[in-house]
């Protein structure tokens, strides 16, 4: 007994040995666990030492590679998501990992250098904020064309009618420009009257008047040139750029782009780079930036769509044969001369049997032997058939917008289509020829064609062609057996809602055979006909039905910038405008400008460097002309003092100047204490009997006055000193104001700066 115990024993011991997990079933076991909780690495190091325990296992080496996979998509999601919020560092440590895991994945690697250039850029504009590199080799090029940068963006007001040129003068000096003219530049006199328009379209309404158009040529100079098809190819600026396209697939989706975009904006130097995927275009900034909003509205992922396909094909067969089937039929041969006759030779006898033909003479000796009667046999059926197949295909379709899919489950039977005899007869006797049959391959089973179209409702419009085939036979034809193909076929066009279910075709075909055998009479009696008769019934059933169910993947991503028109200039000038460019300037402090102590709600700003402005005239340091000879600028008187309601006029002198042709300045002054009124003419910049042009814009709200003062075209300047104009001043609020002059533009008839050095006046204001 103790022995059967310890073999029992040693068998438990042997089969719980042999149920333990071996060559790394543990393993692959966590990393299925791993797997499912998407902890990819983990996964990875579980099938790794899996892998190997058993190196010979195939199935490990695939799930490998496969995690291996996940695991660096996973790594490079991550990245691409801390690359959006702006972690370079963190995207950059994903990618890596990326690449550590998955050695052979490009888009690890792409990622990887696309990050790092990224940095690279980062760290080297903050070099190059903190330090001008000394070799202006090193200065990126340029992206766009010069854009201008005025002294002042305030709003202009001007009523003019004067030449071309100096109503041109009259605005850039407005806004501290300078403007050079085409030597074909016509004179030409104009009348604008301009009210509370910036300085873009202060200058795109006289060049329309003058027939003309401008460019920046640099930040505070601009360029005049007359409206002719030839001027503006010779000076018009064009820039290059490579637009990279991220959705479209084939060579033929470029070329449509590239097409649209040269008939709609007439591009001459544009080419498509099917390798890259690109296309690169050279061209005015403004039609590429018209090319880049349609490149950015059309480059859209195409929507997808997954069609859920069921087709289910039933077929049942019934068949019951039951009875007896008796003789139906007998024959009975007559044969009079069955007897035999022997003859015998010598020692040899022969028997011989003679057939001859009935004659009536014969009738009269007729016996037993010269009937033969033939009994047919009997049969007895009991049979039922009971057949039923049942065919179920699911299968999934997914396609993007516009583009065909199709499914093909089943068969290619071979059909014949012709022969051809390889030669011809030869002789009296001839050749048989060799005879080559041709065929070709019918898809037999289940075949789905579709095309789908994605509708922004969420509807989805399906072109359908679903065919459901089988060989139900074989039919011999010329010699050459032929399959008999059954075929059900719908071919529509459907519009269906996300996740609606419809019946494309339900197709029912029924077939009910019965056959009786017997004999007549006795094959009606009930029961009895059992014994006397066969009857059988075969009934056939065959249904098909096919259900369709679309589901979107992805929808059309259309945004309302994508559906926002866009200005493009006439037909002759394409251009874009930006929104402040077309719409009614609002009063902004002027930048540059230092406002005056004490000055409420505003924000001051560093006063530009003396002897320098942005157009390369003199600047006018306040306090600082006392004692200093040469041209100067100040105020006279340079302390007034009135009460609160009172106005006065202070005058603006100018003392040893040479040739001064035109003046702009800016005066500043505290809007809390005093306001500008007016400015009147002096009378020293006309000569005493030259009219001349002087224009104005007061913001009291800042406490900015923008004048400028120009003689007529083609006249030379005026010498000495004397006064320019007066301005009007009313006391507002008790305090002090400094009046200063902020800045100044002086210019000879050449168009040469004239450095002035300005004072200051003090402006008391009583109770």
């Amino acid at each position: 007994m103790r022995r059967c115990g310890t073999a029992i024993l040693c068998i438990c011991l042997a089969l719980l040995a042999a149920g333990c997990p071996k060559n790394g079933k543990t393993e692959y076991s966590q990393g299925r666990k791993a797997e499912e909780v998407s902890d990819y690495d983990a996964a990875l190091t579980f099938y790794q030492q899996a892998l190997k325990a058993d190196p010979n296992n195939a199935n490990l080496k695939i799930k490998v590679d496969q995690i291996r996979f996940e695991a660096s998509n996973y790594h490079i999601k991550l990245g691409l998501e801390m690359r959006k919020k702006g972690d370079l560092q963190g995207a950059l440590s994903e990618f890596q990992r990326a690449g550590v895991v998955d050695p052979s994945s490009p888009v690890a690697e792409q990622e990887l250098r696309r990050t790092a250039a990224m940095i690279s850029d980062k760290n080297r504009d903050a070099d190059a904020a903190a330090e001008v590199p000394p070799d202006a080799t090193a200065q990126p090029l340029a992206a766009m064309p010069p854009e201008i940068k005025p002294l002042s963006r305030a709003p202009i007001n001007l009523k003019m009618s004067n030449d071309a040129k100096l109503v041109f003068d009259t605005v850039a000096k407005l806004a501290g420009l300078t403007v050079i003219y085409d030597p074909d530049f016509p004179a030409r006199r104009i009348t604008t009257e301009l009210n509370n328009v910036t300085l873009e379209q202060a200058l795109d309404i006289v060049s329309l008047e003058s027939k003309a158009f401008w460019k920046p040529v640099t930040e505070n100079i601009i360029f005049v040139i007359p409206d002719q098809p030839q001027k503006r190819r010779d000076y018009e600026e064009q820039i290059v750029k490579t637009f990279y396209l991220a959705n479209t697939v084939q060579p033929q989706d470029l070329t449509e782009i590239v097409t649209g975009l040269r008939q709609l904006l007439d591009l001459k130097r544009i080419h498509q780079l099917n390798s890259q995927n690109a296309i690169i275009m050279r061209d005015t900034p403004d039609k590429l930036l018209l090319a880049e909003k349609m490149i950015g509205d059309i480059d859209k992922a195409k929507p997808e769509v997954v069609v859920q396909v069921e087709v289910l094909q039933a077929r049942t067969d019934r068949l019951r044969d039951l009875g007896i089937l008796p003789m139906q039929t007998a024959s009975v041969t007559i044969n009079p001369n069955a007897n035999a006759t022997t003859t015998t030779t010598g020692t040899t006898t022969t028997a011989t049997n003679t057939n001859n033909t009935v004659t009536f003479n014969q009738l009269s000796h007729l016996n037993g032997n010269s009937y033969a009667v033939t009994v047919p046999s009997i049969t007895a059926n009991a049979i039922l058939t009971d057949t039923f197949t049942k065919i179920i295909q699911n299968p999934e379709i997914r396609s993007i917008d516009g583009q065909p899919a199709k499914l093909r489950v089943g068969d290619k039977i071979p059909v014949a289509t012709g022969s051809f005899q390889a030669g011809v007869g030869v002789g009296a006797t001839g050749v048989n020829p060799l005879v080559n049959t041709q065929f070709q391959y019918l898809e037999v089973g289940v075949n789905v064609d579709i095309t789908p179209r994605v509708h922004p409702n969420h509807d989805v419009s399906l072109k359908v062609i679903i065919e459901v085939s089988s060989q139900t036979g074989i039919s011999t034809i010329g010699g050459i057996q032929q399959p008999i193909i059954s075929q059900r076929k719908i071919e529509q066009d459907i519009r269906l809602k996300e996740g609606e279910v419809n019946v494309l075709g339900g197709l029912f075909e029924k077939t009910d055979t019965r056959t009786l055998n017997g004999w007549p009479g006795l094959a009606k009696i009930p029961f009895m006909r059992y014994f006397f008769s066969d009857d059988r019934i075969d009934h056939q059933e065959n249904e098909v039905l096919i259900v369709m169910t679309p589901r979107i993947v992805r929808i059309p991503e259309w945004t309302k910038g994508n559906l926002r028109p866009l200005y493009s200039g006439s037909e002759s000038n394409v251009q874009v405008r930006r929104d402040r460019d077309v719409r009614t300037p609002t009063a902004e402090p002027t930048p540059g400008v230092q406002q005056p102590a004490g000055t409420p709600n505003q924000n001051p700003a560093p006063v530009p460097p003396a002897g320098s402005t942005p157009d390369g005239g003199a600047a006018a340091v306040p306090g600082a002309g006392q004692g200093v000879q040469g041209a100067k600028i100040r105020f006279e008187p340079r302390s007034v003092s009135l009460k609160a309601g009172q106005t006065t006029t202070v005058g603006i002198v100018v003392d040893n100047v040479n040739d001064l042709f035109s003046i702009p300045l800016l005066l500043q002054y505290n809007p809390a204490v005093v306001s500008v009124e007016e400015v009147q003419h002096g009378g020293f910049l006309s000569g005493g009997t030259q009219e001349i042009a002087i224009v104005s814009r007061v913001d009291k709200e800042h406490g900015q006055a923008i004048i400028s003062a120009t003689r007529q075209p083609n006249t030379a300047g005026v010498n000495g000193s004397g006064t320019l104009m007066g301005i009007v001043i009313k006391g507002i609020a008790p305090g002090s104001s400094n009046l200063s002059i902020v800045q100044v533009n002086a210019k000879d008839s050449q168009q040469k700066p004239i450095p002035l050095v300005s004072s200051e006046a003090t402006v008391q204001v009583q109770p």
